[in-house]
């Protein structure tokens, strides 16, 4: 069996009933090809630690507002290394893998010191930008039970900004900013690609609002 269909099989099994829309198969999906789009610019990265790194990554994937959200990239890391080394992956390469893994989450807050955690780190937010990136922060939105915006000052003109009560107010608390903490030449291309995306659908939505 491909050892991408290996990966994922492991993420349905171990994530069961709890599957995210957000963080589904189709999410491990882009974010390997961002890697690969990514690796292949830059001109380097393995692609063997890449490809386990971008299907269990989220492997342990925890809601937005969980008190333990910091830790699912450690938890992800881990379960990843012990599940690796039972299927056969080089021994030597695991540590790269677990670094990649722990240090791709925002809420982490890790630097990664390996190429293939760079990658990694840009492709997984790189899929939170553009068309797919609204799509995503949307569905997270809805699940969380916030309100889409603010109906009486939908940009925070005249209040505070609070996106753990209005979606849109989340392009300015972390989305707007990831671009510039892309790591790698080939993710702040495509990150700024992405991001104008997202600028002109907030100033499509700003006609439509006022």
């Amino acid at each position: 069996m491909p050892k991408q269909a290996v990966y994922e099989a492991v993420v349905l099994s171990e994530r069961g009933a709890q599957a995210d829309g957000s963080h589904d198969l189709g999410h491990l999906r882009r974010v390997w090809r961002n890697c690969c789009w990514i690796a292949d610019r830059e001109g380097e990265g393995d692609r063997d630690v890449l490809r386990a790194a971008a299907f269990l990554h989220d492997v342990i994937n925890l809601p937005k507002d969980s008190p333990d959200r910091a830790r699912a990239s450690r938890m992800s890391a881990e379960f990843s290394v012990e599940f690796l080394r039972g299927d056969g992956f080089p021994v030597a390469k695991l540590p790269d893998v677990f670094h990649a893994i722990e240090a791709h989450s925002f809420a982490a807050d890790i630097t990664p010191t390996t190429l293939e955690a760079r990658i990694l780190q840009d492709a997984d937010r790189i899929d939170a930008l553009g068309a797919v990136g609204i799509a995503r922060m949307m569905y997270i939105a809805g699940a969380l039970g916030r309100q889409l915006f603010d109906a009486d000052d939908p940009w925070a003109e005249r209040r505070a900004i609070d996106d753990t009560r209005f979606a849109i107010d989340h392009f300015e608390t972390k989305i707007f900013g990831l671009e510039k903490t892309m790591t790698t030449d080939a993710g702040r291309i495509l990150a700024q690609k992405r991001t104008a995306i997202m600028r002109q659908y907030c100033a499509n939505l700003r006609k439509e609002l006022t």
